[in-house]
């Protein structure tokens, strides 16, 4: 299946690209506009709405299949690739992605992301652009098979085909409260983020944080169907470390204590502490796994700063530096590295939920449902937007569909034999 002619338009991502830098220095707000001067490279402005980039992949029969290009909220932190820009992606894309890929067939998935992102100039692809191309070649190869994208990376993979649905995980932005209630209603599996992104809601010593804690897992009591048990998930945004100190033996403590306040749940912290560079981060969260493992505690930590690209993720899951890798999709690049990272951390016996970011599209929150499901990874994100009815709508029913259709598939094959 050939590629005949290639079409791109810029789009909106669902939330805004913020500058985590002079956020977590402390500026003000004045509703939802952040007040003062950007600190990371890129930003004019603390708060830049999230902008993409759709490729359409007109093939042979004239069917378009289509990607979208686009970074993540905290562009620039951690180690990911800087802010976004439409027009610079534009022009790289035109001038060096388009020609190859109109020299592939894109009936076959891998080799066709092999071909399209060698590397240029001797250096890798933006990885937006990456991420969004993959998007469009995978549903392309879909296309020529007449089948789900799930099942192409079955195929590709030497996959068995999967029948089990894969928990999803919603984040509440900062309305908290009633985000909260929203997605204990609607029986959420991995609840709530929580945005813990400042030191005013990590409070002094981390106590605002803990009472935010205890609130989640009575409210879920409270209002939450007879059964209903989810897991409690809080990204801190480093604040543990920040707050505390990057003492692994004080870290460690204090989400033990997070964990002991809520005794019933099972309880994940995300990025509890930011070591500044990579090496260091899997070292020292290697260190907290350890403590944490030798307790028995109920706690788990999951890693997302400085573990972006499958490099990374291999080192933090060779290492067992961490309990579960958010596998940032849009940092990682291309969407066969992202299933290429829930196998590795599979093979090392570490949880791997597939994340993203607020700042992403419908069309590729719908497109990580189909690795997260072929995979069968341990969680997914609800995305895009910071909305849980909006992230969750999308995610789920696009889940249910392809389970839907796979029992379909199955009962087919069945009844053939």
């Amino acid at each position: 299946m050939q590629i005949k002619d290639v079409i791109l338009t810029p789009g909106n991502g669902a939330f805004f690209y913020d500058d985590q830098a002079a956020i977590r220095a402390g500026v003000g707000q004045d509703g939802f506009v952040y007040v003062g001067e950007p600190l990371t490279p890129g930003f004019r402005t603390i708060r830049v709405p999230a902008a993409c980039l759709c490729i359409g992949l007109v093939l042979e029969d004239d069917t378009v299949a289509w990607g979208d290009m686009m970074g993540v909220q905290y562009s620039g932190a951690g180690g990911r690739d800087q802010l976004f820009d439409v027009g610079g992606i534009r022009d790289l894309t035109s001038r060096v992605v388009v020609p190859r890929l109109l020299n592939v067939d894109s009936s076959r998935f891998l080799a066709a992301c092999f071909s399209a992102f060698e590397l240029h100039e001797g250096e890798r692809l933006p990885l937006s652009i990456e991420y969004g191309v993959s998007q469009a070649l995978l549903s392309a190869a879909a296309h020529a098979a007449r089948s789900t994208m799930a099942e192409v990376v079955c195929a590709e993979f030497g996959l068995a085909m999967p029948h089990r649905r894969v928990p999803i995980y919603c984040q509440s932005g900062d309305a908290r409260e009633i985000n909260v209630d929203k997605m204990i209603l609607k029986a959420v599996d991995v609840l709530p983020h929580g945005l813990i992104n400042t030191r005013s809601k990590f409070g002094v010593g981390g106590e605002t944080f803990l009472d935010f804690v205890k609130w989640v897992a009575q409210r879920v009591k409270q209002i939450g169907q007879p059964g209903y048990h989810p897991v409690l998930h809080f990204d801190v945004y480093g604040w543990i470390g920040m707050e505390i100190g990057l003492d692994v033996q004080r870290i460690a403590d204090f989400i033990s204590k997070v964990a002991d306040v809520v005794p019933e749940f099972t309880v994940n912290i995300e990025s509890p502490a930011d070591f500044g560079s990579t090496a260091a981060q899997v070292d020292n969260y290697a260190r907290v796994v350890s403590i944490l493992d030798a307790r028995a505690s109920r706690a788990r930590i999951v890693v997302d700063e400085r573990c972006n690209t499958l490099e990374e993720v291999r080192l933090f899951a060779e290492a067992k530096a961490t309990h579960l890798v958010q596998i940032k999709t849009p940092d990682v690049g291309s969407i066969a590295d992202s299933a290429r990272a829930v196998l590795l951390c599979k093979e090392n016996d570490v949880g791997a939920y597939v994340g993203g970011s607020c700042s992403e599209t419908d069309l590729s929150a719908r497109a990580t449902v189909h690795i997260s499901v072929a995979t069968q990874a341990d969680m997914m994100l609800a995305k895009p937007g910071m909305g849980v009815d909006e992230g969750l709508s999308i995610v789920g029913n696009e889940q249910n569909r392809l389970l839907a259709m796979l029992d379909r598939r199955r009962a087919q094959n069945l009844n053939a034999a």
